[in-house]
């Protein structure tokens, strides 16, 4: 009959060997890694020792350059900047040209009056200020492109008529005092006491009421013209707004971008005719 009586697995010493016991278990491992740190460190200290150098000296940059390094071992010399070169000995240093201011906002504006007379008049008067008036005295209103002609007072209204007669010539003559609405702007006195105003945007004689509207109707501001010795009138209260005259009737009429325009509302504060 077959043995199956079960059996104990061998042990060691019947097969004619022993455990070690000289020594800790897992001795062996310990020594692997131990050897492997020695050979990482050795690699490590050999690389260094490769790539190891002295600092080398900088070569003096060029004239005029800045010295860069641009690799191991290498130098290379950038250009002169204007920015940064030094200045003689004594001077400033001068900003480099390059610099720029920036635009005006105004180079982008819409036209203007005063720009266009200024662009007109070869660059004479100024674009922002009013030029400078005659002194308050009794004046005559000539107008630029019919040079015979002047205000004139026809009943209520003012018109751009040839003046010859002597009654014409003393309702074509006013005094000329600071404005009524602005002292830095011009009101044009009658004979009569009354002043030159604008209402429904037609120029006409009426007499003082002591209103503020009326104050300002008849204040007039002098502004350059395209004309040498001309001045446009703009009304103080109506920005924008100029003396004109079209068919010979003398007006408050917007600006308008047009030589036509610029020779209707153009006129000369001469001498008083009357």
């Amino acid at each position: 009959m077959p043995d199956n009586t079960p059996h104990s697995p061998q042990q060691p010493w019947e097969n004619g060997w022993a455990p070690d016991a000289s020594r800790a278990p897992g001795t062996r491992r310990l020594w692997l890694a131990g050897a492997l740190a020695l050979a990482t460190v050795a690699a490590c200290v050999t690389a260094m020792a490769v790539n190891g150098r002295t600092p080398r000296e900088e070569a003096p940059p060029a004239a005029g350059g800045a010295a860069t390094d641009s690799g191991p071992g290498l130098l290379s010399f950038n250009s002169p900047s204007a920015g940064t070169s030094a200045s003689p000995e004594g001077q400033k240093a001068v900003p480099s040209a390059t610099s720029q201011a920036p635009s005006s906002p105004a180079a982008h504006r819409s036209p203007s009056p005063r720009s266009d007379a200024t662009k007109a008049s070869g660059g004479q008067g100024s674009s922002t200020h009013s030029p400078a008036g005659p002194a308050a005295g009794t004046r005559s209103v000539r107008s630029v492109n019919y040079p015979d002609r002047y205000w004139h007072i026809a009943g209520d209204f003012v018109r751009l008529d040839p003046v010859g007669s002597s009654p014409d010539r003393r309702a074509a003559t006013f005094t000329l005092v600071e404005g009524l609405g602005d002292a830095s702007c011009y009101s044009f006195a009658t004979a009569d006491g009354g002043y030159l105003r604008h209402r429904d945007f037609l120029l006409r004689a009426e007499r003082d009421d002591g209103s503020r509207l009326f104050e300002q109707d008849a204040t007039f501001c002098p502004r350059a013209s395209a004309f040498s010795g001309a001045v446009m009138l703009e009304s103080v209260n109506y920005p924008g707004r100029f003396l004109r005259h079209q068919n010979f009737q003398l007006k408050l009429d917007p600006y308008q971008n047009t030589d036509l325009y610029r020779a209707d509302s153009a006129f000369r504060l001469v001498d008083g005719l009357g």
